[in-house]
């Protein structure tokens, strides 16, 4: 019987888990104001590749959206992998739009990606307190021509 209950606990957290992150979905494809206040911790900090201080709260997180839609104002993430481990999750994303905007000095080149990415996040009272997010940046770089193919 302790077997079954340990079970059903770990089951109920992971449909947690699948259904936060789904809303966590809806938030960064839309980059909607309400949702971050809702999903995203006010202290949670945001540690990004591209910036050596962690990014912090809601408005921290809507920056790193406003980054990427600056470059791919069509930019569509969707999960193909999710790993849950107490309270952290790792979350396997994969990024689609088209380069229609400058990014990270990048004139527009209106071409297509199809980006991975690799995130890690602590949640905490059914909120994010951090990410710990892996882009594939150089894959994205060469996609749009920054940089020569391998």
């Amino acid at each position: 019987m302790y077997k079954t209950s340990v079970l059903q606990v770990k089951k109920y957290k992971m449909e947690a888990s699948k259904e936060f992150f789904n809303q966590f979905l809806q938030f960064i494809n839309s980059a909607d104001e309400n949702l971050a206040q809702q999903l995203i911790s006010p202290a949670a900090k945001f540690h990004v590749p591209f910036q050596a201080d962690p990014l912090q709260g809601p408005k921290g997180y809507l920056a790193i959206i406003g980054i990427m839609r600056s470059g791919f104002p069509d930019i569509q993430w969707s999960i193909d992998d999710m790993i849950t481990e107490n309270d952290k999750v790792a979350v396997r994303f994969t990024m689609k739009g088209t380069h229609n905007g400058a990014f990270f000095g990048v004139p527009a080149t209106g071409k297509p990606i199809a980006v991975s990415a690799m995130n890690f996040y602590r949640l905490s009272d059914d909120q994010i307190i951090e990410e710990t997010g892996q882009p594939d940046l150089l894959g994205l770089m060469t996609q749009i021509g920054a940089m020569p193919a391998m």
